[in-house]
């Protein structure tokens, strides 16, 4: 994998020396700032709180964001998301959360693209100061993005390629949880208890993302658990959680005819995370590292006419700087560059019950800026420059007459805005 990385970094450098002036990432002051303001600086942040001056809040977020590829020449712009969210303060104990996203601008029937979905809807329960319970549709805690997915709290237009993949943020799924904190330490906890994922949906090229129900008539048959720790100790973050759950809802007997294992964590799937945040004195960085382990993906394979790996890795660093870290209280300008490793066929079960895609090793590396005037407002803008593996050509079924050859490098340009409130 470093050998690979390294390759790829040397194969780049000549387009990364005017954008390695940019390098940073989300400054120290401005990662911890940010977090700090986020605990406040939206309205649902002051109903999870308990600060809000309203029992009914609205507040939301959005983005837009413009991509060149320059391989095949080819621009798009597009609204990603608009986000509505709604929430009421019932008492001292009890609030509901909801949220509603709209993708891509547009929704209509028998057109491609566009999407109306719930980001989450659940009742959060108070149960002392340190310790709570939500029940209902809600975001678990894995990785960095999936619970801190604002546009304005994190770098890059497009969000990292890895907790997209690996980690399918915004990865949400009907259940129970409980979040808390230690009295005498800076720890904080949760567990979760939740619907499974379903193998038939997921997708060779996508991780599990395809799996996921998103509280959309989820199979409850198979159960999943998650848990998470985090840490901090002086200008550190620490952080580890991770994943176990089964991946076939069907009946016993359904199930039983695919030669699947059903139940509640029958055909199970692992996936573990880790992440590290160091800021100090504008600088900051970020480390994250996650794994996906997968038995019996042969099953699937068989079962559903798959190409599924048994193994799946993904990896990233990042490092930036505020420029604006002493001249400033609110207006930020971060400067990162990130590079993100990943292999969603790390592991594959042996031929022919599976077909090595080395298009899916791929090596991602970011620079760019964001400039927030104030905290809840961003504009950002990046290089992306991308190398994969080889092309199987046993993949490559009934191609497009105009097809063009695959070409393991490219590169994309991202320009784009966003907003909280």
């Amino acid at each position: 994998m470093l050998t690979n990385t390294f390759a790829a970094i040397r194969f780049y450098m000549k387009y990364l020396a005017a954008a390695l002036i940019l390098v940073s990432s989300l400054s120290a002051k401005a990662q911890y700032r940010t977090q700090a303001q986020q605990l406040v600086l939206t309205s649902e942040d002051s109903l999870n709180t308990g600060v809000a001056k309203n029992k009914t809040v609205i507040s939301g977020y959005g983005s837009t964001a413009y991509q060149r590829d320059f391989n095949i020449k080819q621009s798009t712009v597009t609204l990603e998301r608009a986000v509505l969210f709604i929430g009421h303060q019932f008492n001292s104990k009890i609030a509901v959360f909801t949220e509603m996203e709209l993708e891509n601008a547009k929704v209509e029937g028998g057109e491609p693209g566009g999407e109306i979905a719930m980001e989450q809807a659940y009742l959060k329960f108070n149960l002392n100061p340190r310790q709570y319970i939500i029940a209902g549709l809600f975001v678990p805690r894995i990785g960095l993005l999936n619970e801190n997915h604002l546009p304005v709290n994190f770098n890059g237009v497009e969000r990292p390629i890895v907790e997209q993949l690996l980690i399918p943020a915004t990865w949400r799924e009907l259940g129970v949880a409980f979040y808390g904190s230690a009295k005498r330490l800076p720890l904080n906890y949760s567990v979760a208890l939740m619907n499974g994922l379903n193998s038939a949906g997921f997708e060779h090229g996508t991780g599990i993302r395809d799996g996921r129900a998103e509280g959309r008539n989820a199979l409850a048959n198979n159960l999943a658990v998650t848990a998470s720790l985090q840490y901090a100790w002086q200008n550190f973050k620490f952080q580890v959680s991770g994943y176990m759950g089964g991946t076939v809802g069907l009946p016993k007997l359904s199930a039983d005819s695919l030669g699947l294992n059903s139940g509640g964590f029958g055909t199970p799937l692992y996936l573990g995370e880790a992440n590290v945040q160091y800021a100090k004195n504008g600088f900051a960085v970020k480390v994250l590292a996650s794994y996906i382990a997968y038995p019996d993906a042969v099953k699937i394979n068989t079962a559903y006419a798959k190409n599924l790996a048994k193994g799946m890795y993904g990896a990233y660093a990042e490092i930036g700087y505020d420029w604006l870290y002493k001249k400033q209280k609110t207006a930020q300008l971060i400067t990162f560059a990130r590079c993100e490793a990943l292999d969603l066929n790390a592991s594959i079960p042996a031929p022919p019950k599976a077909i090595y895609d080395g298009t899916e090793k791929q090596t991602h590396i970011i620079a760019g800026f964001s400039y927030l005037p104030i905290p809840n407002v961003v504009i950002k803008a990046d290089v992306r420059l991308l190398h994969t593996g080889p092309q199987n050509s046993n993949l490559v079924i009934n191609p497009a007459p105009n097809a063009l050859p695959y070409r393991q490098s490219n590169q994309f340009l991202n320009i784009g805005i966003g907003y909280s409130f």
